[in-house]
């Protein structure tokens, strides 16, 4: 009996270690570090500032999935109908929509809209699918429905970059692909760090890492659509194409990892489910890195973090 004793004790002073080198990890950037992470088969957790606000950036993009799909599932939107691409829609950042058509005569289902937001976070298929989805009101009040009070969805990906560097983007209606430019162009370096400070400080578009591991949660109990339509989002963030240095980036060649990165100044973020090896069950990971001076090196520690937590879970399995 004793002996059993002391091998149950192994995953509590396990978990301190993990806690301590976790802390220890967060100091490799110079910015602050939000972790909330979850052994999905025996609800073991683990935080970091897990309930302080972070800028989501483009990890924002899947709570508009998950409302864009609820959408789906209740028969108002169709995952095969065709959308227009016009010239207002052509959005700076991320992706490859505003590079590649910058003339009207284009066309693209919501499914591959969903596609290009998702996998390589392009912006202007982003703001078409948030239209979509009934804007940023409708995703958070999804967001409010689910009991999650930690996400908060404010404004556009043109809204939230305009904000990011201090400027004021015309009507919609108005926008064209060159109009970035132009704008970014016309802010002073003075009015850009100002600018950056107050995104910084913005509470809009910004999640607790425990909201977001929440979501996450529910995406893979597939408690928030029809099962194919539950299925199509998780096999889409699987074949996610950004972020290999982030969660991926320490762990064992062809993990298999459904995520979602974000990226805007000095945030660097990177939120999904890790499956372990054989029986060893799924982990939700949920990092984020605000107010970092170099994000390279913020990917590092998310990478590193990361191949902690995945350790951890998978050597101290009490399943």
């Amino acid at each position: 009996m004793k002996f059993a004793l002391l091998l149950l004790a192994i995953p509590l002073f396990a978990a301190d270690r993990l806690e301590n080198e976790i802390e220890r990890l967060a100091k490799i950037t110079d910015g602050v570090v939000g972790l909330s992470a979850v052994h999905l088969e025996s609800n073991r957790r683990v935080a970091l500032h897990g309930t302080e606000r972070f800028p989501m950036a483009s990890s924002f993009k899947v709570p508009i999935a998950v409302q864009l799909l609820s959408r789906v599932d209740r028969g108002e939107v169709k995952l095969d109908q065709m959308v227009t691409v016009e010239p207002q829609d052509l959005h700076p950042g991320s992706g490859t929509l505003s590079n590649l058509f910058n003339k009207p005569g284009v066309s693209l289902s919501v499914r591959n809209l969903m596609e290009l937001m998702l996998l390589i976070s392009d912006n202007s298929a982003t703001d078409m699918v948030l239209r979509l989805a009934g804007g940023p009101e409708a995703v958070t009040s999804k967001m409010r429905s689910l009991g999650i009070t930690g996400i908060s969805v404010n404004r556009p990906t043109v809204g939230l970059i305009s904000d990011w560097i201090g400027a004021t983007p015309p009507p919609e209606k108005e926008w064209r692909p060159e109009t970035w430019s132009k704008l970014y162009q016309a802010v002073t370096p003075e009015q850009r760090k100002i600018a950056v400070d107050r995104f910084n400080h913005d509470e809009r578009d910004t999640a607790q890492p425990d909201a977001m591991a929440a979501l996450l949660e529910m995406i893979y109990a597939r408690k928030l659509h029809k099962p194919e339509t539950a299925d199509l989002l998780l096999d889409i963030m699987r074949r996610c194409q950004t972020g290999d240095a982030r969660i991926k980036g320490m762990l064992p060649p062809d993990t298999t990892v459904a995520h979602k990165t974000g990226s805007i100044g000095g945030t660097v973020n990177d939120v999904g489910i890790v499956t372990l090896p054989g029986d060893a069950g799924h982990v939700v990971i949920a990092l984020f890195v605000k107010q970092g001076s170099k994000p390279e090196v913020s990917e590092r520690a998310i990478a590193q973090i990361s191949r902690t937590v995945y350790d951890y879970f998978l050597f101290t399995n009490v399943n």
